[in-house]
């Protein structure tokens, strides 16, 4: 059954705004696991633009006294302030993205030649801490066996490019996604997706891919939230995530 985590970081982009507190992050977290999601992300950043240091124990905390079955999901450059949070939260899943400091928002996949000397020993060390292990990916076929090689569990799709070809209208939006998920499942990975994901491109991704576990939204997700309430977005997302 295809899960959905919803990415807090927007919420607390609004709240950083003053300095009342509010929105409360825990209080709308509560709110979307009560009507269905999952799981909560969050994607701490060392400028803190969103999601500060404190709140990542705060959801935590949170999530182990409220909700023990629900999934926490810490994103991040395992190589830049990060390797921390895994060890003192023991989040059930670490998302490694290769975005740097001064990165808008996550833009790209990891190159894993490139990058197998050093991800190697961070993956085996945060699943040491009892966590499972996600790369951020783009659709590349010929990635997703050293992904697996390199320990780890699963790879989350960058579906960015997908939603742009959607929105473009392009019938094979989903096809590089189809190919990538058909070579990851072979290597014996987990399939997570995320970003730009909406209720408008996400039942056609699910359709394409059924084997897909968990989606992470965020951004169009507390956009739809402005309009619909928390708790009935989160109902919309669920369904479209059964669908």
């Amino acid at each position: 059954m295809l899960k959905l985590s919803v990415n807090v970081n927007k919420i607390a982009t609004l709240r950083n705004t003053r300095t009342l507190g509010i929105p409360s992050i825990l209080h709308l977290s509560r709110i979307a696991l009560r009507a269905g999601a999952e799981g909560i992300t969050v994607h701490p950043r060392p400028d803190q633009r969103h999601i500060r240091a404190s709140d990542v124990g705060e959801i935590a905390a949170m999530l182990r006294e409220e909700f023990p079955t629900a999934e926490y999901n810490i994103e991040g450059n395992p190589f830049i302030e990060y390797v921390h949070f895994a060890q003192d939260y023991r989040p059930t899943q670490c998302t490694l993205v290769p975005d740097s400091p001064e990165a808008f928002t996550s833009n790209r996949g990891w190159d894993l030649a490139a990058n197998r000397a050093r991800l190697g020993p961070m993956i085996e060390k945060l699943k040491s801490f009892g966590c499972r292990v996600s790369l951020f990916m783009n659709p590349e076929p010929q990635q997703m066996k050293l992904a697996a090689e390199l320990g780890a569990d699963r790879i989350e799709f960058y579906t960015e490019p997908y939603a742009a070809a959607f929105a473009a209208g392009d019938p094979k939006a989903a096809d590089d996604y189809v190919a990538a998920s058909h070579a990851a499942l072979e290597a014996g990975l987990g399939l997570n997706a995320g970003h730009d994901l909406n209720l408008h491109n996400l039942p056609p991704l699910v359709k394409a891919i059924p084997q897909l576990l968990e989606v992470s939204i965020g951004h169009a997700l507390i956009a739809d939230a402005l309009e619909l309430g928390m708790a009935e977005t989160v109902r919309r997302y669920v369904s479209a995530c059964r669908s």
